[in-house]
């Protein structure tokens, strides 16, 4: 119509595609496509499941606003070669996915985990322990934890869930944790 409608489409056999690959419905997939184009300038939104979208305008979205760990997340999904988590379309789509309430507990649990691993080196050591308490304890100086309390806590985490005992967290460690708890 006159709106532009054409210009908001998926190409057919895309859509067909993203629905087998993700967890997504054909309505859901065509209203991820309407919100990311809308991320796009104006000029680029007739093309944008060829367009990438920087990380600042992902970090709009209101599910990542108040999300602590929303440049992670960018981070984790996006596919940029330049690194700098900016997403295309079907980075988006994956996202999307894995936080739908139709993923599946271990694809959840396998990029929570990837959320966590701040330094990127598959497994969740001390460090990544105390900036992943720092994000949900907020920065605010009357909430964070003292250095004798963050001990404690990451010391408890370790206990209840390094089962080898290396110090650090792997993924079927996490995973193990995460399946005790059915409201992670």
């Amino acid at each position: 119509g006159a709106m532009g409608g054409s210009a908001s489409l998926i190409p057919r056999d895309l859509l067909g595609e993203y629905q087998e690959l993700t967890f997504l419905s054909k309505q859901e997939i065509l209203l991820a496509y309407k919100r990311f184009s809308e991320l796009l300038p104006k000029e680029e939104r007739e093309n944008a499941w060829s367009a990438r979208v920087p990380k600042s305008q992902i970090l709009t979205l209101p599910e990542l606003r108040a999300n602590p760990f929303q440049h992670r997340i960018c981070h984790v999904f996006s596919t940029s070669e330049t690194r700098d988590d900016s997403m295309s379309f079907e980075d988006f789509l994956d996202m999307l996915s894995v936080f739908s309430d139709s993923a599946t507990s271990d694809i959840k649990s396998h990029y929570a985990f990837r959320i966590f691993d701040f330094d990127d080196d598959g497994t969740l050591d001390r460090k990544d322990l105390e900036q992943l308490v720092n994000c949900l304890t907020g920065q605010g100086e009357e909430s964070r934890l003292s250095s004798t309390e963050m001990e404690q806590l990451i010391q408890n985490i370790l206990e209840e869930s390094d089962i080898d005992k290396d110090g650090t967290i792997n993924l079927a460690e996490f995973q193990h944790v995460v399946s005790r708890s059915p409201d992670f």
